[in-house]
């Protein structure tokens, strides 16, 4: 009895530590750090819409300078330009995105600004002493003075009685003798050999010379000569003859007018005004601006405008710009 309680103890002492073991448990091994760097990021800035500058004189015409500011803005809008126009231009303005600035007078240092900026194109318009070179551009002087005059013959011919055409000129002036005989063959290519309704004693076109040092407030007694004693009834008014109180004085008269200037108030019976079309230039130099190609002498093409449609319908008008292109083609010889 005592032998088998012994055992059982001994059986129980066993089962009782066996339970009492504690495991031992499983070691699991954490990775070590690596050296491998984190990517950087990288920040791209976003490209500089190129910019057209347009330079005006802030007392400009405002016609004028709307038609300016038009003009230039479509053509930087479909070029994907920003456009800016100015009153003046400094090196201060002279920004990276800067492509193309288009200056008129008065100058705003055009030829300072183009060298401190050689990347941008810069296109003068009738600056005086700003020629064309490098990164400059410029229009060019107008030496189309014998299609001017031609075309003032034609059309003073197409709208006067009898033909009967006249020219006020400055005297000893080469450029002068060279629009008369520009003149008389604009008039008999509209008229042919312009026989008179009415015998004069004198051929047209008749001309008088105004020498350098007359009073120009005499310009109106050279008019009366043309007038009154030789009977013109249209004159062309050479471009270093022409003032204001002239064509006002003339315009009381009754007689047709054209020059190459146009007049601060147009006066009656200014029939047209032929002169280079700057609007024209600008749009025709664009493509070589936009293309970085500088240097550039433009001669702008001659245009029309202050035309009074009384005077010149637009039949008429038709006819004679038909001719101004067919000159400026070379198709006709002045």
């Amino acid at each position: 009895m005592c032998f088998r309680l012994l055992i059982l103890l001994i059986l129980v002492g066993l089962l009782l530590s066996a339970c009492g073991v504690n495991a031992t448990p499983d070691v699991t091994a954490t990775p070590l750090a690596t050296d491998t760097p984190i990517p950087t990021p990288v920040f791209t800035s976003t490209p500089t819409v190129p910019l057209a500058i347009l330079v005006l004189p802030a007392d400009m015409d405002a016609n004028l300078s709307n038609l300016y500011q038009t003009t230039v803005y479509d053509l930087a809008q479909a070029s994907g330009m920003r456009f800016q126009v100015r009153n003046n231009l400094t090196e201060a303005d002279l920004e990276p995105g800067l492509k193309i600035v288009i200056a008129l007078p008065p100058d705003p240092g055009v030829t300072a600004l183009a060298a401190a900026a050689p990347d941008v194109q810069f296109l003068a318009i009738n600056i005086s002493d700003v020629g064309a070179g490098g990164n400059v551009s410029a229009l060019g002087g107008n030496s189309q003075s014998d299609i001017s005059a031609f075309l003032a013959g034609y059309t003073a011919a197409m709208l006067t009685d009898d033909y009967r055409v006249g020219m006020l000129m400055p005297k000893d002036n080469n450029d002068a003798v060279r629009s008369f005989n520009a003149y008389t063959n604009g008039r008999k290519f509209y008229c042919g050999l312009c026989r008179p309704y009415f015998y004069l004693p004198w051929d047209f076109p008749q001309f008088l010379e105004i020498g350098a040092d007359q009073n120009v407030d005499d310009y109106d007694a050279f008019a009366d000569i043309l007038i009154l004693q030789y009977k013109v009834r249209a004159i062309f008014i050479h471009p270093e003859i022409y003032t204001q109180d002239l064509v006002d004085y003339i315009g009381t008269t009754g007689t047709y007018m054209i020059g190459t200037i146009s007049p601060e108030q147009q006066p009656a019976g200014w029939i047209m005004t032929i002169q280079p079309d700057t609007i024209k230039a600008i749009q025709t130099a664009w493509p070589q601006l936009l293309a970085g190609q500088g240097g550039i002498t433009i001669q702008s093409p001659l245009g029309l405008s202050d035309i009074d449609t009384s005077i010149l319908s637009p039949g008429k008008q038709q006819l004679v710009q038909e001719t101004l292109d067919e000159l400026q083609a070379g198709r006709i010889k002045p």
